[in-house]
């Protein structure tokens, strides 16, 4: 009875509105029983088997109340044994019943709670790569971690548990108010006046507490935030002794996590006090009015003992309800973090575009291009220019100058405010985003590598590469001698960036984006954090790869880019002038006072 495999529905794309408050418990599980639809059925079927078996088992009192009749009357006329025998064997088949039913439902919903959580880690990490660049920027990659951990996990295992004991603890209650009317109004009424109590302060700290969990899992996708922060960047923290700074921050919102903690854990776990308190009252004065009533001989000394069980159970689901709503609260909050991330707006549907360009020349042009990250803050002021096919084009200028950014929105990361771009006449605005990322090969300043082998890392989403091309690309970045050292080769397991250089791991980067072979080039400072002697290697493998292919080069040294077809010049978002190395030197301006002061700082 295993619900079907395969992820729910999507997140994010139901059409279903963004909850108004945080806090609002019953807005988070609607939305989470709207995610579930998919396994409704198994579910249902769950709560059914659950309300059953809870029912069967408060069946139990009752023939327990028979056999404690048959066994007082058989202390003077002698013991039936045979109908004492008779009622056992029922009382053992229906908590064997009871005990079956409870199992499938444990099954079922720890399969159904797991499913979707596993469902939801599809969904957020499907929802990653949909996302713009825009969001990463302002979010930090801690708080993203979490909501695919923390909060998920919470779901995970706080929904079993909190809907499986509400519904048991529902049943329960509403069943042994049923048995117990039946069986004696006075012992009844007894009984519930004492448990009124308890259900009162149960939704009183209720009421208060929600908001306690909603800050325990903020603070905590902070504190994951700080220490990914912290952890990455840990030499520049050694460097610039932060340590005291790092510390004070780390203690805030440890002092936050601990406070949220602590008042959500405690006003969730304080309910079970009272409620057992107020079980325990219940007991007492069953036992005090059971015995008066059997003393008139009112009721019978089974009637007292199924009471007791009665009240017993009674007050346990009581307590049930109270750790319940703490899971349900638990739930809620880890849900709408999650399902506020599967909300965010994400980048431009695209999958309604035809065109699509494959043979590519290589003619790339720019018409009066304006952006900016912030509205109304333009950074880039109308850029214009035309590269042919096969040019080398430079793009340099101080920083800030908006370099970065021009290429980022020539691979499509950032949507242009206006203007256009167009590759062979095409305009990238009709082109989908991975048609664009196929057409390009990318080393960036910041290197990246993943937990793997050498090979992976170079290979990346390449296919069918051959140990000769990995050896002839390493030879031309000047690699080659380093994977001679490595004990198992290109195999060798990379377990952390530490192993390598900053040079060496931009290496491998542009080793990387030769394996790719992509028709356009993209180099942003590729050579900025290796010595001058790599540096000329790399160089001259960098021109073997631009021939014969449309290529664009970030760098702040000038001396690098001599070469250039073109080299366009910026300043705060503008184009200030264009040419080659030589004319710009000839003319005088921005560019040769850029590349002579970079010679006078030298000397």
């Amino acid at each position: 009875m295993s619900p079907p495999h395969g992820p729910g529905p999507r997140g994010g794309h139901g059409g279903r509105p963004p909850m108004d408050k945080a806090d609002d418990l019953i807005g988070a599980w609607k939305r989470l029983f709207a995610y579930m639809s998919k396994y409704r059925p198994y579910f249902v079927i769950a709560l059914v088997f659950a309300a059953v078996g809870t029912a069967l088992s408060l069946l139990g009192p009752n023939l327990i109340s028979e056999i404690t009749d048959l066994i007082e009357e058989g202390l003077y006329t002698g013991i039936d044994l045979a109908a004492v025998s008779s009622i056992g064997i029922v009382l053992v088949a229906v908590y064997a019943i009871s005990w079956v039913l409870t199992f499938l439902q444990n099954y079922l919903m720890a399969t159904v709670s797991q499913r979707t959580a596993y469902n939801l880690r599809k969904d957020i990490s499907s929802k990653i790569n949909r996302l713009p660049l825009r969001y990463f920027d302002s979010s930090s990659t801690g708080d993203v971690l979490s909501r695919v951990t923390n909060d998920v996990d919470t779901i995970g295992q706080s929904l079993n548990q909190s809907i499986s004991t509400l519904v048991t603890s529902v049943t329960m209650l509403v069943g042994c108010l049923f048995m117990m009317l039946i069986t004696n109004l006075e012992m009844t009424a007894v009984t519930v006046l004492s448990s009124l109590l308890g259900i009162v302060i149960v939704m009183f700290i209720m009421s208060r507490s929600q908001k306690y969990f909603n800050r325990q899992q903020e603070n905590l996708g902070a504190m994951n935030g700080h220490v990914e922060e912290i952890y990455s960047g840990h030499v520049v923290v050694k460097a610039y002794n932060g340590e005291d700074e790092a510390l004070r921050e780390f203690n805030r919102i440890n002092d936050n996590l601990f406070k949220s903690g602590f008042r959500s854990q405690f006003l969730g776990g304080v309910m079970m006090p009272f409620i057992n308190f107020i079980g325990n009252l219940g007991y007492v004065m069953v036992c005090i009015v059971g015995a008066i009533l059997y003393l008139e001989g009112s009721i019978s000394f089974g009637v007292i003992v199924a009471f007791i069980m009665y009240a017993r159970l009674f007050s346990q689901p009581l307590t049930q309800m109270s750790q319940a709503m703490a899971y349900m609260q638990s739930v809620a909050a880890a849900s709408e973090r999650a399902f506020a991330f599967l909300d965010e707006e994400e980048m431009e549907d695209e999958s309604g575009k035809t065109a699509e360009l494959r043979e590519v020349k290589g003619h790339v042009e720019f018409r009066d291009v304006r952006f900016s990250y912030v509205p109304g803050k333009e950074i880039i002021h109308g850029f214009s220019a035309e590269v042919r096919p096969g040019q080398k084009v430079a793009i340099v200028g101080p920083t800030g100058a908006g370099k970065t950014t021009m290429v980022n929105l020539l691979m499509k990361f950032y949507e242009v405010d206006s203007g256009d771009i167009l590759i062979d006449g095409v305009s990238v605005k009709d082109l989908t985003r991975e048609n664009v990322h196929d057409l390009f090969c990318m080393v960036l300043q910041d290197t990246w590598l993943f937990e793997g082998t050498l090979r992976e890392n170079l290979v990346y989403s390449a296919e069918d590469v051959s140990d000769e091309r990995l050896d002839e690309v390493c030879r031309a970045v000047g690699l080659y001698h380093y994977v001679e050292t490595l004990p198992d080769g290109y195999d060798t397991v990379l377990k952390g960036s530490s192993e390598m250089s900053v040079g060496q791991r931009q290496q491998v980067t542009i080793a990387r984006a030769m394996i790719e072979n992509a028709p356009l080039l993209i180099l942003d400072e590729a050579t900025s954090s290796v010595d001058t002697r790599t540096e000329r290697v790399i160089q001259e493998a960098m021109d073997r790869l631009t021939e014969g292919r449309t290529s664009f080069v970030i760098a702040h040294r000038l001396s690098t880019i001599r070469n250039s077809d073109l080299i366009l010049v910026m300043r705060e978002g503008d184009i200030v002038e264009q040419g080659t190395h030589e004319s710009l030197l000839r003319k005088g301006g921005f560019y040769a006072d850029l590349y002579n002061s970079q010679f006078e700082d030298s000397q």
